[in-house]
């Protein structure tokens, strides 16, 4: 591994996916930092870094996936730590979101959490975030320090690209994911079609309609998150029953809660395509399901941000 020859970037990784820090380490050429988390008898968290970090420009590695408060917490008590020891910015690199769908008041009453979430990152004393396909592109209005948003559509339009499919349809398995569907599409050279559906209540979806050409072609759903599976697999059941030849389905957080492993099992999808934002732990893994790493991704994004060079030439 040919090492980064600028000693003042220390990476460190919490507990959500230290996997992916490891890869994205060994893409930008340094060590991983040396820290520890451990529990008090009552569970409260406590953080211990094991190195220097006074004037370095750190990063830390945490997607806030499940457990999620659990995830937070490690991660706002580590940016306190890093402020405390001294470290010149703070930059937190957050593949996975947590939160992100409570992003706007659908009903009285309700909270915006996306918007708490940005808070508490500030508040602790975040410097910058690094994130990986927002669930609302909005969000990165809810800070007032600097996010660097990278989308996961390049990632996954790659690897459709190299399986040389014949005749494809992008499908979006809702009107919110229409301009994600377009930006594969594009890439792909493929048309687009759109599940027009209602959600009674959450994690609930019903398939209403079918809009645009799927009849005898390979059909390639793409979403930024799948959570229980009941959208997707619900999508790709009606896909096939309209007239697809086959399905394929992929999206960049495989949340993957609940019933989701067995729905997916159960389902018209060929093949589940997914990245490693979060940690895949072993129920989760099928014959059905392909990772991909955003590790280079991430890992390039770091060392741009660092040299203060451009971040928006790696969507090109």
């Amino acid at each position: 591994m040919a090492q980064y020859s600028d000693s003042k970037l220390k990476l460190f990784t919490l507990n959500s996916n230290p996997a992916l820090a490891e890869e994205i380490a060994k893409v930008i050429g340094v060590e991983l930092g040396k820290s520890s988390v451990s529990r008090f008898s009552d569970g409260e968290i406590q953080i211990n870094i094991e190195e220097s970090i006074r004037g370095c420009d750190v990063y830390v590695v945490q997607s806030t996936s499940a457990p999620v408060n659990e995830h937070i917490m490690e991660l706002l008590i580590m940016i306190d730590a890093l402020k405390r020891a001294s470290a010149k910015t703070i930059n937190i690199v957050m593949p996975y979101y947590g939160y992100a769908r409570q992003d706007r008041k659908a009903r009285a009453r309700e909270p915006i959490t996306a918007k708490l979430v940005a808070n508490l990152l500030e508040t602790a004393g975040a410097s910058r975030v690094i994130t990986l396909d927002l669930h609302a592109p909005q969000i990165q209005g809810f800070f007032d320090i600097p996010i660097d948003h990278l989308m996961g559509v390049p990632i996954l339009a790659d690897y459709f690209e190299g399986k040389n499919l014949n005749d494809i349809v992008i499908v979006s398995p809702d009107h919110g994911g229409v301009t994600r569907a377009r930006k594969m599409a594009d890439r792909l050279k493929a048309p687009i079609a759109i599940i027009d559906k209602r959600r009674p209540k959450p994690n609930v979806a019903e398939v209403m309609n079918i809009v645009g050409n799927i009849e005898g072609k390979t059909a390639i759903l793409i979403d930024d998150i799948i959570d229980t599976a009941g959208t997707i697999t619900l999508a790709a059941n009606a896909l096939v029953e309209n007239g697809a030849k086959e399905v394929y389905a992929c999206c960049t957080h495989p949340v993957l809660s609940g019933p989701a492993m067995e729905r997916i099992q159960n389902s018209k999808i060929a093949e589940l395509v997914v990245t490693n934002s979060i940690a895949l732990v072993e129920d989760k893994k099928s014959q059905k399901v392909t990772e991909l790493s955003v590790a280079p991704l991430i890992g390039e994004a770091i060392i741009r941000v660092h040299e203060q060079q451009s971040v928006s030439t790696l969507f090109d």
